[in-house]
């Protein structure tokens, strides 16, 4: 509207009754409406309110701050909103977020999602990690009937770091060492038939008896059947802990008898390393957010950016099989 259509406009007012007058007044310091974002982290909040600090439930309106509802908690007197103690606390743009979600859907690089968004490459690091926090911990809490077993080995990965412990290879590099060594780092991933999935870091080198019983006893049934390839930690690691076991020869040729094989587990370190290629090397600190990055995108529990952003809150959606 230019200055004259203005000036028409506004002269109009004077002929305004006095109702009329307060229901202007009233429209034009109407709110604008509320970003989606902000509506959805509000929607979500409400279910689990309370305050961070002493975990009250007993709290008032507090006026708002940075586009959100503030509290007061009336025991402990502190204040916070919706995103108090998230992972997303203080970060900025929240207009944008479900549209980075849907980058990290999409699996798109850091620069790549950047540029969609339209924020700095460091936020889009920054903003990557955060989402991922909590919602890389959507994990079955224990696997059932048939359950297989492997382990795959990423190359340790120091990237970003500011003080490192060994000379910086150039783009990755490669190993120093032919095998498995101290220069790969073992992830152990185990799942059941109907595709539950849970995966762990156990550390550089060799698998060993010593880490299964770290990470495996507190995800599987003891009537389960553990299915493993020919390594010598799992039938060891199976009788002292009371369970079944079967191997399958790989080296024998030998890759399936009857209901005895690792075909899922090897398919999914395979969609896993190929997954992986497309970020040209994970830093190994970072890498369990890249597990949960995957298997997020691999359940296929989480298909939208709202459910997404509830999950980064700690809102998970329901019939979870455990």
């Amino acid at each position: 509207m230019d200055t004259t259509q203005w000036q028409i406009f506004a002269d109009q007012f004077s002929q305004l009754s006095y109702r009329q007058r307060i229901a202007s007044s009233s429209l034009l310091r109407m709110r604008a409406p509320q970003d989606p974002a902000v509506a959805l982290i509000e929607q979500t909040a409400q279910a689990q309110l309370h305050c961070p600090a002493c975990q009250s439930t007993h709290f008032h309106r507090h006026g708002q701050a940075h586009g959100l509802q503030r509290y007061r908690c009336v025991p402990c007197g502190k204040t916070f909103n919706a995103l108090t103690g998230t992972p997303l606390a203080h970060l900025h743009h929240k207009e944008r977020w479900l549209a980075y979600a849907d980058c990290l859907l999409n699996s798109f690089s850091v620069r790549k999602a950047a540029l969609q968004v339209h924020i700095h490459r460091n936020t889009s690091f920054r903003w990557r990690h955060r989402f991922l926090a909590l919602a890389k911990t959507d994990r079955p809490h224990c696997l059932h009937g048939i359950a297989e077993a492997d382990e795959l080995y990423v190359l340790e990965s120091q990237k970003g770091s500011r003080h490192l412990t060994r000379p910086a290879r150039r783009r990755g590099g490669r190993a120093g060492k032919r095998g498995i060594s101290s220069e790969q780092v073992c992830v152990l991933v185990a799942r059941d038939r109907t595709g539950q999935t849970v995966d762990f870091i156990t550390g550089l080198g060799q698998l060993t008896k010593a880490r299964l019983h770290a990470c495996l006893p507190a995800v599987i049934d003891r009537d389960i059947l553990l299915v493993s390839d020919g390594h010598p930690a799992y039938p060891v690691f199976a009788r002292e802990l009371g369970i079944q076991h079967e191997a399958v020869n790989l080296r024998a040729g030998i890759r399936v008898r009857g209901a005895v094989h690792v075909q899922n587990v090897n398919a999914y370190h395979s969609r896993l390393r190929g997954w992986l290629r497309a970020f040209h090397g994970v830093a190994t600190r970072y890498l369990p957010n890249y597990l949960g990055w995957r298997w997020i995108l691999d359940a296929r529990r989480i298909l939208s950016p709202e459910s997404l952003l509830r999950a980064t809150l700690g809102s998970f959606p329901h019939l979870m099989v455990t």
